[in-house]
């Protein structure tokens, strides 16, 4: 399932920086590329663990 996203990401982002490079570019491809972008970037790292959960541990 990772994969998907990661390979989702980034052929929607080409398509976002190809749309650029169009002398009248569409405005609402780039947008919705740059969402799901970040969209893919945080249920990608959903699944990464904090330092900052060991840190406060530490502290105690």
């Amino acid at each position: 399932m990772k994969t998907i996203y990661i390979i989702l990401i980034f052929a929607l982002m080409g398509w976002a920086f190809y749309e650029q490079t169009k002398p009248e570019p569409n405005i609402f491809i780039q947008v919705i590329g740059v969402l799901v972008f970040f969209f893919g970037m945080m249920k990608l790292m959903s699944k990464v663990s904090s330092n900052s959960k060991d840190k406060e541990e530490d502290d105690v």
